[in-house]
């Protein structure tokens, strides 16, 4: 564990390859095996029509805290602005709610709070400067304590202070009671509290700590790359990681994880062949790992009962024209709200979803001139709930271009499209069909994570969102690091 051997990273999604990048920064030499042919795991890529035209991003669509990107490339001495350049998205999203009003949530506390003020009034803009504030607080008290922290051990929640700070900025309460102790008008309280789907919650059982989420959201901003789209950003950390020393493998999977008397010694891969490894990071679908790739005696008691995030549905579509009055992302909110989340625990689709549409206009690289993409996305249950997915999907489907039609976007049930349910979800290998992992009721939150380090089998660690800080580009990103860290602490 203490040697300076190789290390071996399995699966070259975000995680891995910040990962990867630290290693090889630092000198160490890394070999990171990718059995898909691409890098970017959950943050992925399709196409679409007659050759292929139009292209998606499978995976996230909202990039926020661009610093984290950059202190990753900044760690092999590349420049963001070099190897990624960044826009940031002005509106932030569009909230489009049921009563055919909207609010652009865009940059600038004034400018954000002029908004509120056409919208619901001088009274409620002036609460809401003072939520915007209390956001800031809740966010300085998490970051560097609990976000931003190595939680492999106990006593990394043992933050006596931080623990004050936090609990000061109310951030023990449910996150719905918390933000509706701020806010009065209902349409705002929706647009902060619709980011608890992002941790695979309704608002009335994620704690208010997630409230940072929306502070990233609509406090720090969106951003999104110049070309290329959101699948530009795991390319562009695979081509650093391999100008930093790294070697990337694809089309190659890991079949084992083998141990020695000192801890890992090697990964098996299904070649054949042996790689020797000081250290191993596995950064892919954690439970399907525990379920052959890793050895006996590294279970996580944390991993007896999990509890997995709900999925969605979402539909690519290639468009004949553009939109010009389209916002990068708006979300149209159903008229119901508390319900539909009871429907997603049950394992039932919401009865009147709220709708993610995703028009990534300025990125000349997915559709032919003078044509364009959208997505759309909705929640739906993951696999655990025993729907029939086969009837299911296009019920779904069929429900989403009626919905679509009626908000305004055209028939677009000829368009070339692709679609991604709970099943889809599955076969690209994410456990109970989610690409969201587990969700984040607090006995999967920080040191109840699953561990970036196996308590028994030294040198092995763990990257990627089933472990903390969770699920999204930036803790993605911040697992990583993580783990490359304690693989540098034992060497030293």
């Amino acid at each position: 564990m203490g040697g300076r051997g190789p290390v071996v990273v399995i699966g070259a999604g975000l995680g891995g390859l910040s990962a990867a990048i630290h290693l090889a920064a630092r000198g160490r030499e890394v070999v990171l095996v990718e059995a898909r042919g691409v890098p970017g795991g959950c943050c992925g890529t399709a196409d679409a029509g007659p050759s292929g035209e139009y292209r998606f991003d499978t995976g996230p669509s909202v990039l926020t805290m661009p610093d984290v990107l950059a202190e990753t490339f900044g760690a092999a001495g590349a420049d963001l602005e070099d190897v990624l350049p960044l826009r940031r998205l002005d509106p932030f999203y569009r909230l489009a709610f049921h009563d055919g009003s909207r609010l652009d949530v865009v940059g600038g506390a004034e400018r954000m709070a002029a908004g509120v003020r056409a919208l619901c009034g001088p009274a409620e803009a002036a609460r809401y400067l003072r939520f915007r504030r209390r956001l800031g607080e809740m966010f300085e008290a998490e970051w560097s304590s609990f976000i931003d922290a190595d939680m492999t051990r106990l006593r990394g929640m043992a933050r006596p202070y931080a623990l004050m700070r936090l609990a000061a900025a109310g951030g023990f309460r449910r996150l719905d009671r918390f933000v509706a102790a701020h806010l009065t008008d209902e349409r705002l309280v929706r647009a902060h509290t619709f980011q608890a789907l992002y941790v695979g919650l309704p608002p009335h059982k994620a704690l208010a700590i997630y409230a940072v989420v929306a502070h990233m959201d609509t406090v720090g901003g969106v951003y999104f790359p110049a070309r290329g789209g959101m699948h530009a950003v795991p390319r562009a950390l695979a081509a650093v990681a391999e100008k930093a020393g790294a070697s990337i493998r694809y089309g190659v999977r890991a079949e084992r994880v083998e141990t020695g008397t000192d801890g890992v010694a090697a990964v098996r891969l299904d070649t054949g062949e042996r790689l020797p490894a000081s250290g191993v990071v596995v950064a892919c679908d954690l439970p399907r790992a525990h379920a052959g790739l890793l050895p006996e005696g590294a279970g996580d008691w944390r991993l007896r009962r999990p509890r997995y995030s709900p999925s969605c549905l979402v539909m690519h579509f290639g468009l004949d024209r553009r939109l010009p009055e389209q916002s990068h992302h708006t979300l149209h909110f159903g008229r119901e709200w508390g319900t539909v989340f009871s429907a997603l625990a049950a394992g039932r689709p919401q009865p009147d979803p709220s709708l993610l549409v995703t028009y990534p206009e300025s990125d000349g690289t997915a559709a032919p001139a003078g044509h364009s993409t959208l997505s759309v996305l909705e929640p739906a249950p993951n696999l655990a709930g025993g729907a029939d997915w086969d009837r299911l999907t296009p019920y779904l489907e069929d429900r989403l271009l009626g919905r679509l039609a009626g908000l305004g976007y055209g028939d677009l049930s000829a368009a070339p499209r692709e679609t991604f349910d709970p099943p889809a979800w599955e076969r690209l290998g994410h456990t109970a069909g989610t690409p969201f992992a587990l969700d984040h009721r607090f006995r999967q939150t920080a040191w109840f994570r699953p561990s970036g380090r196996s308590r028994r089998v030294p040198g092995l660690h763990f990257a990627g969102m089933y472990t903390a800080p969770g699920v999204g580009v930036p803790p993605a990103l911040i697992s990583g690091r993580l783990a490359a860290a304690r693989i540098l602490e034992g060497a030293r």
